[in-house]
């Protein structure tokens, strides 16, 4: 396979042998982006447990001090007050009728979606259709709940959900390339934190495998497991 000019500068430019610390691994994901578009930075977690264990199941939310550097569409179903609640704190859309039929026909332009525990009786019929996208709410990510205010806003601001995979991966987005470094650092350091701060009991050996960062379009760089320690 023929190798793009961009791909074989950036092979020249790092060293994939090389364990970085969090800053320097930012900096050279910064300094090798070569697209037209904003790009992410992505980190992702190896982690040693076993997700098929309800008591490893690493799942949270963490508020990333700097934000997310994106536009998060949050629809809120709710009723009455509030659903004006939910629109008076900056939520795309709020309702609940014309919504659970939109979702019902397809409709799925949101990236989050937050429910007042009365409504979920209804939202959770909608499970087979929000659970593959991630939309389904959850009392543990703080997405079923009567405060849609303070929900709304803390989405807006930089709150992310995650979730360890099948194969005992965590994957998210800590921010955009053009924030300044030491953004990157702190949200970085923030979600890696919460990581840890999750471990459970039950996990036996190594907690956290390895950790990786990298861009959009960009490669992985392993970070230094020194580095990791400290968090």
């Amino acid at each position: 396979m023929k190798t793009s000019k961009r791909v074989t500068a950036i092979n020249k430019a790092i060293d994939k042998n090389k364990d970085y610390s969090i800053a320097d691994a930012i900096k050279t994901l910064q300094a090798q982006t070569k697209v037209k578009f904003v790009e992410s930075l992505d980190c992702a977690i190896r982690l040693g447990v076993d997700p098929r264990h309800a008591d490893q199941m690493i799942r949270g939310t963490v508020s990333l001090p700097n934000g997310t550097g994106k536009e998060v569409r949050v629809l809120v179903m709710a009723k009455g007050p509030k659903a004006k609640e939910a629109l008076d704190a900056g939520a795309d859309y709020a309702g609940l009728e014309d919504y659970l039929e939109k979702i019902k026909g397809g409709w799925a332009d949101i990236d989050v979606l937050i429910a007042t525990p009365d409504v979920m009786a209804e939202v959770g019929k909608l499970g087979k259709i929000l659970g593959p996208k991630g939309l389904m709410p959850n009392p543990k990510s703080g997405t079923v709940t009567m405060d849609v205010e303070k929900a709304v806003k803390e989405v807006k601001a930089g709150k992310i959900e995650f979730r360890v995979d099948k194969t005992g991966i965590v994957h998210v987005s800590v921010g955009k390339l053009n924030f300044e470094t030491d953004k990157l650092v702190e949200n970085t350091n923030a979600f890696l934190n919460m990581i840890v701060k999750l471990k459970p009991a039950s996990a036996k050996g190594t907690y956290v495998k390895s950790v990786f960062l990298s861009s959009t379009m960009g490669p992985g760089l392993k970070i230094s497991k020194e580095e990791i320690a400290v968090h």
